[in-house]
């Protein structure tokens, strides 16, 4: 029956889609049922939208609507329609859509006339919206504006009174309002379950509803008394819903056309916020871009089209020691890339490195000159091009012994007697090994370089730790006497047992190492307070005061004018040293007299043990953080 009627009839779901699309419409507007199925109707023009949203939701909590309008054929003709407007029940009285039908009309005089009332009508209430948001629109206050909106909202649409509810986060805050209390301004309350959150959840414009539909007494909006009506339409502003206009009333039944004009205000009220929020962006912008060159440690400076400095911020001044007035009127004091994108790399007088970037301004000639200290990087590039050839030098030596042995032993297996074998394998192993641990190293400062050191704290014995490394550098301790100092009731610690073996094998090696004409090398241990502090002292080479504090960076060696003389990554002492901050640990190095250097490690101990004199500490376990509701 549906596709059998001369008449254009279209079906709409709940979300506005079309689920039905007669040949009657196909006929009068021109498009196909496959090209209009489950889209929103394409034959509404720009000017009757608000019109026939309003027209939508006044027919789902109302009665039918006939109305003559206007609609746009494919061909991009309009038509003046007849259409009427119904709500689509299921078998249960459940609105599912909405059926429309369109035919073609040409007005009898009569409707001539009342469609010219109509239309008079419509174009002085649209020339006063127009004249109110011209007004409006001069203002550049947001809080200003939403005020005026909200009362020029009840002279449009005849309602009792009005609001603005500002979107802010997952709440809604009533930012404005006309003829409600003043003790209603700042009511806040959740979006979700709100009227705006239902209708931006469906995904409409407009939403209207009575008390006949829902109770309304539980609203804030129940503070104007009668009230019989909610209407409302959702405000956005550059794209984005920003806010819900609501207009209230106290009588149960408003025209369509009340409806469109509440859209119409909501649509040019987002254009007026957009406009304030863009001016108040704007200055604002320039208030923060001349607060953030100020405060950039990168030198900004802005050059004219001659190339002479027009501004220099503060880090400009710093960087190249000449002030602003030294430089405003003359070239800048370092020369500038040619063409943007372009790297520059110049050392200034001063010794300090500087890395020059420009970028061209269009429309003025003038351009950016970005400038940044990179003395750091560049001692640091020189680090690494040292590192590099002391891996590689490191990595030589024991790779050629490997490789002239193994090659040896591959050709002249036969020559050689068992117990040359044995010992040609024993320098490939004590090789091999030397390179693993090299290997380790440099994983090692990977690791703490990027903080991801492998330290898992826990309550330990760093005295059986102290035994244990003893005992394995005993036998390597040759021409040397090693000594271990550590109380039998030393207290426990908390520590990594791993990452203390690592740190003491650490400082056990570089004690052996630095102390070529032998000595002793003194491993202890002592309470101080809360805390464990465990010392390896050498009469070895010392350390210069000067690199005291340099030995824990990378690539650092003491004695940096014959560090071929001990060899090493220079990664010892800082892979130390992060291990021990790991763990809430501190390590020093200092002067041993006469000679050699004593090394400090301290490690927190543990409460409730028995310290070294046998005293009681008073236990406290620290509380782990549990889920807790925000």
């Amino acid at each position: 029956m549906v596709a059998a009627m001369a008449d254009a009839v279209v079906v709409l779901d709940v979300d506005q889609r079309v689920v039905q699309w007669n040949r009657g419409a196909e006929e009068l507007f021109g498009w196909t049922l496959t090209e209009v199925i489950g889209h929103p109707v394409p034959m509404v023009p720009d000017d009757r939208k608000a019109e026939y949203h309003a027209v939508l939701e006044r027919v789902r909590v109302g009665r039918p609507i006939s109305i003559t309008t206007r609609r746009i054929h494919r061909d991009g003709g309009l038509l003046d329609v007849r259409a009427s407007f119904n709500r689509l029940t299921d078998v249960h009285g459940a609105m599912i859509g909405w059926v429309c039908v369109f035919h073609p009309h040409t007005l009898t005089p009569s409707e001539t006339e009342l469609e010219q009332l109509h239309l008079a009508e419509r174009a002085h209430l649209v020339r006063r919206l127009t004249d109110m948001m011209t007004d409006i629109g001069a203002d550049q206050d947001v809080e200003e504006i939403l005020g005026r909106v909200v009362t020029g909202l009840t002279e449009l649409t005849g309602a009792d009174a009005g609001g603005f509810a500002l979107i802010e986060g997952d709440s809604l805050r009533l930012a404005s309002a006309a003829r409600l209390s003043h003790k209603l301004l700042g009511f806040r309350a959740g979006l979700r379950h709100s009227l705006l959150g239902e209708l931006l959840a469906g995904g409409k414009k407009v939403l209207l509803t009575t008390d006949e539909v829902r109770p309304l007494q539980d609203l804030v909006w129940a503070d104007l008394k009668g009230l019989r009506t909610v209407a409302l339409c959702v405000c956005e502003v550059r794209g984005r819903p920003y806010g819900g206009l609501y207009a209230l009333y106290r009588r149960r039944r408003i025209s369509h056309l009340e409806l469109e004009m509440l859209e119409l205000l909501a649509a040019h009220a987002g254009v007026a916020l957009g406009n304030a929020m863009a001016y108040r962006e704007t200055v604002r912008q320039r208030a923060h871009e001349h607060a953030i060159v100020e405060s950039s440690a990168d030198g900004i400076a802005v050059l004219d089209r001659r190339g002479r400095v027009r501004k220099w911020n503060r880090s400009a001044a710093e960087l190249t020691g000449s002030g602003r007035s030294e430089v405003v009127g003359n070239p800048p004091p370092f020369p500038v890339p040619t063409e943007p994108g372009q790297l520059l790399r110049h050392r200034m007088d001063n010794g300090r490195w500087l890395e020059v970037l420009v970028t061209d301004i269009a429309g003025t000639g003038e351009r950016v000159v970005d400038f940044r200290d990179i003395t750091p990087a560049k001692e640091l590039e020189e680090q690494k091009d040292l590192f590099l050839a002391t891996a590689g030098h490191e990595l030589r030596t024991p790779l050629t012994v490997v490789r002239g042995l193994s090659s040896t032993l591959a050709e002249r297996w036969e020559q050689f007697s068992d117990a040359e074998r044995r010992c040609h394998l024993a320098s490939i192993a004590d090789r091999s090994e030397r390179m693993a641990r090299l290997v380790d190293n440099l994983l090692l400062g990977v690791q703490a370089g990027n903080g991801q050191l492998p330290v898992r704290v826990r309550a330990c014995d760093v005295g059986a730790a102290l035994r244990g490394v003893f005992s394995a550098f005993r036998p390597l301790a040759v021409g040397h006497e090693l000594e271990l100092r550590v109380p039998e009731r030393l207290p426990r610690v908390l520590a990594d047992p791993e990452a203390t073996d690592v740190i003491v094998s650490q400082l056990v090696e570089n004690a052996l190492k630095y102390s070529p004409d032998g000595g002793t090398v003194a491993v202890a241990a002592e309470v101080e307070d809360d805390r464990v502090v465990i010392t390896v002292t050498d009469q070895g080479v010392g350390i210069d005061p000067v690199d005291a504090g340099r030995i824990f960076e990378r690539f650092v060696q003491g004695e940096t004018g014959d560090r071929r003389r001990f060899g090493g990554l220079g990664l010892g002492l800082y892979i130390v040293q992060q291990l021990a901050e790991a763990q809430n640990g501190r390590i020093s190095a200092h002067p041993n007299e006469p000679c050699g250097t004593q090394m400090r490690f301290t490690l927190q101990r543990v409460s409730g043990h028995k310290g070294a004199f046998g005293e009681k500490v008073e236990a406290t376990a620290p509380e782990e953080d549990g889920d807790r509701p925000a």
